[in-house]
């Protein structure tokens, strides 16, 4: 008896050396806006089925999805402050609180999905990835939102000189009512919940977003041309709280991040196919797409906005040029 006593006590001993320490054991909750069965959530929900299983049951976490433990900004100081401890989150808003994450903000500094990811797997995501740490965010995986595009009920856009002169709902952000301005239309920001009816009623001419919110809004009923600009291309993050992530042993850490990894890679794969969709969709009810052969011309029209953005972020020159360098 005392024999087998004693090698229940090592194999048990052994089993928390492999994870790390049983001390670590955590109830943790999440946050994500998103609906169920939308990519995001499934992703979300599957990591935290990895997240226990990779930790042996030491680390269970509770997900509130479709935005029940607040807003995002509210989730994002949540995160921050350690109220909750792990979010799912665009960059667009994390931007202002971390200026590296910011930059995926600037119009094209991306030249594609695939590009962006490049980006974010390489050196210029690990400095995203340090600011965003020193702000009490640490990103585990990065996940898809897809490219945000020109639309409008008038016009299919090829060139700057389409949108001239034409009101364009943006986000509120001074890079995107920028980035309108410059090229000659008029920035029009507003809540996302009045754009339907502002496009129906002429409040405004277009706006921009990527094919499942184009879909999803029913945009694509009152907005009829659809144009491939892929001007805004901004990530998504699973994200932890620095002093909780700092506060794992090594081990914990890699199953903590081995879990987040493979969830990304099924957000992304759930992305795709929910894209395609949606652009079958809209097609079908007879939107007009096109694609934009030459960007160049849209690429240089941005120069003043990137010349105002360097000017009062001058620390953030290099991590630009590095995100332009990366092939």
């Amino acid at each position: 008896m005392k024999h087998t006593l004693n090698a229940t006590f090592v194999g048990a001993i052994t089993a928390v050396a492999v994870l790390g320490g049983a001390a670590q054991a955590a109830d943790w909750r999440g946050w994500n806006i998103h609906a169920d069965g939308y990519p995001n959530t499934v992703a979300m929900d599957k990591f935290a089925e990895l997240l226990e299983e990779k930790t042996g049951g030491e680390i269970k976490l509770q997900m509130f999805h479709g935005g029940t433990l607040g807003s995002q900004p509210d989730a994002i100081e949540q995160v921050r402050l350690g109220g909750l401890e792990i979010g799912n989150f665009n960059l667009g808003p994390i931007g202002p609180i971390a200026a590296e994450a910011n930059v995926v903000s600037l119009p094209f500094i991306f030249k594609d999905v695939p590009h962006m990811f490049r980006v974010l797997n390489g050196e210029g995501g690990a400095k995203i990835a340090e600011g965003m740490a020193a702000k009490g965010l640490v990103p585990l995986a990065w996940y898809d939102a897809g490219a945000r595009s020109f639309y409008n009920g008038e016009k299919a856009i090829n060139a700057p000189a389409d949108v001239e002169g034409m009101k364009v709902r943006v986000m509120n952000n001074d890079l995107y009512s920028g980035m309108i301005a410059e090229l000659g239309g008029n920035p029009s920001p507003m809540a996302f919940s009045e754009v339907y009816q502002s496009l129906k009623t002429g409040v405004v001419d277009g706006a921009e977003n990527n094919w499942p919110s184009y879909e999803s809004t029913g945009h694509f009923e009152v907005a009829g041309y659809y144009s491939l600009s892929q001007h805004l291309i901004i990530p998504e993050c699973l994200c932890i709280n620095t002093d909780v992530y700092n506060g794992l042993s090594d081990d914990m850490k890699a199953a903590v991040k081995e879990a987040a990894m493979e969830s990304a890679a099924l957000q992304q794969e759930l992305w795709a196919a929910r894209e395609a969709s949606s652009r079958e969709k809209v097609e079908a009810a007879g939107v007009m797409t096109n694609e934009i052969a030459d960007k160049t011309p849209f690429q240089e029209a941005m120069a003043p906005v990137y010349e105002g953005y360097l000017e009062a972020n001058p620390d953030l020159r290099p991590l630009v040029e590095l995100i332009q360098a990366t092939e």
